[in-house]
């Protein structure tokens, strides 16, 4: 077990409110097995992995892959691309956050937030993306303005802008931001057009999950 998942299982386990002897009983092992878990020392069996699902509400095929979305980041990849902006569309901003993931994927085998990514009818998507945005607006964090055309403009708000983005490393923080000076000028169609013509997407069935390890074969400078 790798030790960013180990990582990632401790903060869900945080966010979720478990101590580690509760979660320990819930999975049915001592509190000793449990922090070796959490330590990238042992592996988790799959009835485990099953109990850990439902405990956490954490979609098994996510634990089974050894990464698992860390939300938290994820809407702090949102923010700092906001703040890089003065707005972004909604399906644009959506884009940035796929280009950022399978960009990292490309040079680390693994994504900068753990989200999967579905091949939907405007490029591939989270599945959380449009939650999250709901509840980052709800929270006063983000602004949403429908425009008379029909898009939906986001921006950060002053609360937005209180929000510390701390878990975004300096490499990671740098790759974000070429990706956001390459499609800076760009329509978002454009952008939408340019995800369809990838071969993750393409390869994808409508509504399936979009594959990273696909993106291994095309050229990131295409994107950022």
């Amino acid at each position: 077990m790798s030790t960013q998942y180990a990582e990632l299982l401790r903060g869900i386990r945080v966010e979720k409110g478990f101590s580690q002897s509760e979660l320990a009983e819930k999975l049915s092992l001592s509190r000793a097995s449990y922090i070796a878990v959490e330590q990238g020392k042992r592996e988790l069996t799959l009835s485990e992995c099953e109990k850990l699902s439902q405990v956490l509400g954490v979609p098994i095929n996510d634990i089974e892959r050894g990464e698992i979305p860390n939300y938290e980041k994820y809407k702090q990849m949102i923010l700092l691309y906001l703040r890089m902006n003065k707005f972004l569309t909604k399906t644009k901003l959506a884009k940035l956050l796929y280009f950022a993931d399978f960009a990292w994927y490309y040079n680390h085998l693994k994504s900068m937030s753990g989200m999967e990514y579905r091949k939907i009818q405007y490029g591939p998507v989270a599945d959380t993306y449009f939650r999250l945005i709901d509840e980052m607006s709800d929270a006063g964090e983000i602004n949403i303005k429908l425009t008379e055309e029909g898009a939906m403009h986001i921006s950060e708000t002053k609360a937005g802008k209180k929000y510390v983005v701390d878990q975004i490393s300096k490499e990671e923080s740098a790759l974000m931001k070429k990706i956001n000076n390459k499609w800076k000028g760009k329509r978002t169609a454009e952008i939408v057009s340019f995800t369809h013509k990838q071969m993750p997407y393409m390869f994808a069935d409508d509504n399936e999950i979009v594959s990273y390890e696909v993106f291994g074969q095309e050229n990131p400078d295409e994107i950022y």
